[in-house]
């Protein structure tokens, strides 16, 4: 097989506050005409950094030693005319987060024109009709419809397929695909698996797929390279690798899976919470007077419980309503229908009752960096709910601080640092300890792992098991990844456009679905190794 890619002992160097790090040293690796080739690793493992400078889109001043070749044509210290007609042309990169590699203040029709007209000089006319027929091909329906909309209109799965598109532009030998089925939902994930594996055989392209799901690994590649701080550790063929890993990195990575049950509720475990016919609609309004023409019913009779000590997961794809209902039991949006928190009627609570509420339910984000303030210290961002809520003096709240950072596995010495000092993993442990420390009755988790790699997901799964079992909490935990809810969950509540399709044990849903939408759903994750 002709090699597309030949990478050689890749070294990269970055300066950071006077100190030299070698992000990648002496990475190898070919990728042949037709073949998938995978990079796996946790976060900080060189993935990201070697794929950026295969075609020089690292910042300026890295030191990047080694051979790229593609096509036999040297990309190290190759000049700039060389490497702007390689990139987006010959190489084109699809990233993980489409919202913020599209321009939100130009249509799509806008940003994939920019592209042809740069590479290719074609008319307008033409490069409409080319841009129909690209979307057209990664399965956006009704495409001419959709070439004066703006991505904030169009779902996740749809700017992943856009971002697809304009990868596909210019009919690259080359694609490198960076996380991009990470942030996606389980059924919006298979389909974009599906849309990559059919144009890799009808255009023959070579695919670079970089990633920390070894489910998708698996499932679409010809061989593997394990990246572990740097450095190749292991590859090979997928089969191989899989079958027998030689390297205990390797081992680690396979094995990390979540695993096991939920501990069992006491049988005179409280209620802690219980709604009735919740819904929440969203008015549509029109005109000067704002005349109400409809709604957008984002819950639509919703009915649930959780008791101490127990997990609801709530489970459906992006736009089916599961933050909105977590909200709405928040209290952070109206709705209509009971919300019963500890034996009290939230409806319509008073100012005073429902700050004194707002003690023993709290929140985790998806998003550890975004969630967390970049001008606190861990101290200063744990402490909050103590110091809004009254709660003990300075002192006492520091001795507070320091044994929730313990209970999450966070050395105390680390306080006075700041979020960006912290991995993924160890941010989000953070948010964790800020809803912990003030023992609440019942937290929220809104996809609290989607973000992390599978091993810290892991950590992340048998701490809030842990702390579940120590202090008795429930949980209402939000997510796509049904590897997850399953180890995580005691009842699943599956929703689907507003409403909920299903609900039961969590043991009952899993192991005989009654709806057609929640079959779907098992089957896309079961499709994608995921359960």
């Amino acid at each position: 097989m002709s090699a597309v890619l030949e990478v050689l002992n890749l070294t990269v160097r970055f300066r950071q506050d006077g100190r030299v790090v070698d992000a990648v040293r002496g990475v190898s690796f070919n990728v042949g005409k037709g073949e998938t080739v995978a990079l796996v690793g946790e976060s900080g493992s060189g993935k990201s950094v070697t794929a950026l400078s295969m075609v020089s889109l690292l910042p300026e001043g890295t030191d990047v030693q080694g051979s790229v070749r593609y096509l036999g044509t040297e990309m190290v210290g190759a000049s700039e005319a060389v490497l702007r007609k390689v990139r987006g042309n010959d190489i084109s990169f699809i990233f993980q987060e489409p919202m913020t590699s599209l321009n939100p203040l130009h249509t799509i029709e806008k940003q994939l024109g920019e592209s042809l007209a740069l590479h290719q000089g074609l008319t307008r006319t033409a490069a409409r009709a080319r841009i129909v027929d690209l979307l057209q091909r990664v399965g956006i329906a009704e495409a001419e419809t959709r070439l004066s909309a703006y991505p904030h209109q169009l779902s996740g799965g749809q700017r992943q397929r856009v971002m697809i598109a304009m990868a596909l532009a210019n009919e690259p030998e080359l694609l490198v695909a960076d996380e991009p089925t990470t942030a996606l939902d389980v059924t919006i994930q298979a389909q974009i698996l599906e849309l990559l594996a059919e144009l890799k055989r009808r255009e023959g392209l070579s695919l670079l797929f970089i990633t920390h799901d070894l489910g998708i690994v698996q499932r679409i590649s010809d061989r593997v390279c394990v990246m572990q701080g740097g450095e190749i550790v292991e590859q090979g063929p997928v089969a191989e690798i899989f079958a027998n890993p030689q390297h205990p990195y390797t081992q680690k990575l396979l094995a990390a899976e979540a695993k096991g049950l939920p501990s069992p509720v006491p049988a005179n475990a409280p209620e802690v919470l219980c709604t009735e016919h919740l819904r929440v609609w969203f008015p549509i309004t029109v005109g000067l007077l704002r005349r109400t023409v409809g709604y957008v019913k984002a819950v639509n009779d919703a009915t649930l419980s959780v008791r101490a000590g127990e997990t609801l997961g709530i489970v459906g794809e992006s736009g089916s309503g599961k933050t909105t209902l977590a909200l709405a039991i928040l209290r952070l949006i109206a709705s209509e229908g009971s919300v019963v928190f500890i034996g009290r009627d939230l409806r319509d609570p008073g100012r005073g009752l429902l700050r004194e509420v707002r003690r023993d339910m709290q929140v985790v984000f998806q998003d550890p960096f975004g969630s967390l303030s970049p001008r606190m210290t861990a101290e200063e961002i744990i402490a909050e709910g103590l110091r809004i809520h009254g709660l003990k003096s300075a002192c006492d709240r520091r001795a507070m601080v320091a044994e929730i950072m313990v209970e999450v596995d966070l050395d105390p010495a680390w306080m006075t640092r700041y979020p960006h000092e912290f991995s993924g993993g160890q941010r989000q442990r953070i948010a964790i300890a800020r809803a912990m420390v003030l023992r609440p009755k019942l937290v929220v988790l809104d996809e609290p792992t989607s973000a992390l790699d599978m091993t810290v997901q892991v950590q992340i799964v048998d701490l809030l098991r842990s702390l579940q079992r120590k202090w008795g909490m429930a949980y209402i935990f939000i997510s796509h990844d049904l590897r997850v809810v399953k180890a995580l969950s005691h009842k699943v509540m599956v929703m689907k456009s507003g409403d909920v399709v299903e609900s039961g044990t969590s043991e009952a849903v899993f192991s005989n679905p009654q709806s057609s939408y929640t079959r779907a759903l098992m089957a896309a994750a079961f499709r994608n190794g995921v359960i």
